[in-house]
């Protein structure tokens, strides 16, 4: 196994680009929504992904595992598409911020799930008080909040609430991927897999909900490419290959500039405002995730060390 070397300043270099990168996914979802849905831009950006990430896997030479691994497979992608969809839909109701935010507490629910399914990943009085805070943040963010009209209030929290469904989402895609014979074949099949399936699903879905009109505006073709290219295929191969060089539980740690880069790209291009009990709120989730995942990391480390001796 190849040993791993310790966090430098070419990976905090690399780690701050790809947070600042899946930051602004929201905010260029939105950017173009005017010109294309949302739902249809995740739709041509899981049909462009899926084309980069096959034509890396016929590069590579690299055998695709179908046996044992197809039906899990389809369990990731729908997980995947239910996470989308509901980052589309809140997108029409919500600010890109707030989207972020809420897609980012996806560590806490898979914290949970963990606790009840894996006797290694039991929390320990530390992450439950990071649970505790994170969904205080939560109720924050959904019960406080400032005037303004009712309609537009009730808006927000439904696109909120949609948010959060996003987050509980991408948590199955963990818990999926971690569970079943995912997790011992490529990562490039595994989001091979993902970005296959949900192209077919929530294509399906913008048809039955009408969301197939759009112009092909220079913001579309923008987001298009952002989201296709740049995200979806670059990012994650940069991601894939900084885990083979520096550890995991490390990297791990800039995860959390993510939403950050979120909130500063839509106050600054969107002009979204943020109300004092969403900042709040926000900052008590994001501590939760912080003591939640660096907690476990550490446990695991020590583990680790225990089996060495």
């Amino acid at each position: 196994m190849q040993e791993r070397r310790p966090i430098d300043s070419q990976a905090i270099t690399f780690m701050m680009l790809l947070s600042a990168f899946w930051g602004m996914q929201q905010v260029a979802l939105k950017v173009a929504s005017d010109d294309m849905a949302p739902l249809l831009q995740i739709v041509f950006r899981s049909a462009i992904a899926a084309f980069l990430v096959g034509a890396i896997i016929l590069f590579k030479k690299q055998k695709f595992q179908l046996t044992g691994t197809w039906k899990a497979g389809l369990l990731a992608g729908v997980f995947f598409s239910l996470e989308y969809f509901f980052v589309a839909e809140s997108l029409r109701y919500t600010s890109a911020s707030h989207v972020t935010v809420l897609l980012y507490s996806a560590p806490i629910f898979v914290a949970l799930a963990l606790h009840f399914f894996d006797p290694l990943e039991r929390l320990n009085p530390l992450q439950w008080f990071g649970i505790t805070l994170a969904f205080i943040g939560i109720a924050f963010a959904f019960l406080l909040r400032e005037g303004g009209s009712n309609t537009l209030s009730q808006q927000m929290l439904w696109g909120d609430f949609l948010a959060l469904l996003a987050g509980i989402s991408w948590a199955s895609v963990t818990i999926c991927v971690r569970s079943t014979k995912l997790a011992t074949i490529p990562a490039t099949q595994t989001l091979f897999y993902q970005v296959f399936v949900s192209g077919f699903i929530l294509a399906t879905i913008a048809i039955f909900t009408e969301q197939t009109t759009f112009t092909m505006s220079p913001l579309v073709w923008g987001s298009l490419f952002y989201q296709g290219v740049i995200v979806c295929c670059l990012s994650f191969i940069a991601w894939y290959w900084l885990l083979t060089q520096y550890p995991a539980s490390q990297l791990g740690v800039f995860s959390f500039v993510t939403p950050l880069f979120g909130i500063l790209f839509g106050v600054w291009i969107l002009n979204e405002r943020l109300e004092a009990s969403f900042i709040g709120g926000a900052g008590l989730v994001l501590l939760g995730v912080v003591l939640v995942t660096l907690r476990r990391e550490t446990l695991r480390k020590l583990r680790e060390k225990i089996k060495l001796k």
